[in-house]
Order: C-alpha cells, then structure tokens, then sequence
C-alpha cells in the first residue's frame, strides 16, 4: 500500500494492515491517530517509538498468536497477509526432518522454561542460526528474555510494517 494511501484509508482498513504487522492494540490505535504521516520515515519513526510502551501483557498476547518458529502457522490462526510475512520470514528454515525434529525439541525446551514461544526475527537467518540463538537464550532467566522478546517483536512488527508501506 502507497503510504498516501494508507493515510487516507477508512479506519478498519488501517486497523487490519497494522494488526498484520504486530497484535497490539495500543500500538494499532496510536499509529492511527497520528495520521496522515509525511513520510514513511515519519509513520516508521513513530511505529518504532510507540513499541517501546508496550507492556509484558500486551506482548504475552501478541505471542498467544504468534506461529512457533520452523512450524507452518494453520491457515485458522492467522490471516493470508499474515501467512505471507510468516512464509517470507522464515523462508531460509530448513524443512528437512533433522531440522524440524531439532526445532521442535528447543521450542518444547523454550516454553517449558520461560512459558511463552520462542521468538525472533528470522529474515535471513539459517536453520543453525536460528537453532544456536534458540540454544543460547535458553540460558537467560525470564526478566533478560522478555526484554529480548520485545526487542524480537519489536523487529519484526516494524519489518513488517516497513515491507506493506510504500513510500
């Protein structure tokens, strides 16, 4: 979407594209008051910003709908934009049976130490790469994890967000 586009698209329609990016109301609502945005230097700015209020509970939920990492997210869980990103996103994951089996027992380890999913933006990132982030932030205690989880989500919102505007 052209950003002059999305500055003057009805509400529900803003609603639905920044939702795709990241599940936070808060986040949402205040993007959308701050329309219309000079430049999407200014609309991405203000995005970022606006990330660093949320809170555990706001991210807590966000993850509840969040696809595990290396898993194919059911088509009832997310929309098709949100698929999209997801498929991108994760497009360098291996989907070989060794990859998949060690991705399955770390994300098990994961959320039965901390409670919540594994995540990370993982544009680029290799089966190993993800595996060794995976393997080394299980050594954090939860306060050093849910800061790094918001840094993650934070990422990925905004690489997200940056992908559907067009300047």
């Amino acid at each position: 979407m052209q950003l002059n586009q999305f500055n003057q698209v009805p509400l529900p329609d803003a609603t639905s594209l920044l939702k795709h990016c990241v599940n936070i109301d808060s986040w949402v609502t205040h993007i959308e008051q701050q329309r219309p945005f000079k430049s999407k230097s200014e609309l991405l700015s203000c995005a970022t910003q606006q990330t660093q209020t949320w809170s555990w509970a706001d991210i807590a939920s966000a993850l509840s709908k969040h696809p595990r990492i290396g898993e194919k997210p059911s088509t009832s869980q997310l929309s098709v934009q949100e698929q999209k990103y997801s498929n991108t996103e994760q497009a360098k994951i291996s989907q070989d049976q060794d990859t998949q089996q060690a991705l399955l027992q770390g994300n098990m380890a994961y959320e039965a130490k901390f409670g919540f999913i594994f995540l990370i933006k993982a544009v680029g990132l290799s089966s190993q790469e993800v595996l060794k982030q995976l393997h080394s932030r299980l050594h954090h205690d939860i306060h050093t994890e849910q800061q790094v989880v918001k840094q993650q989500l934070a990422l990925i919102a905004l690489h997200r967000l940056d992908q559907g505007i067009d300047p």
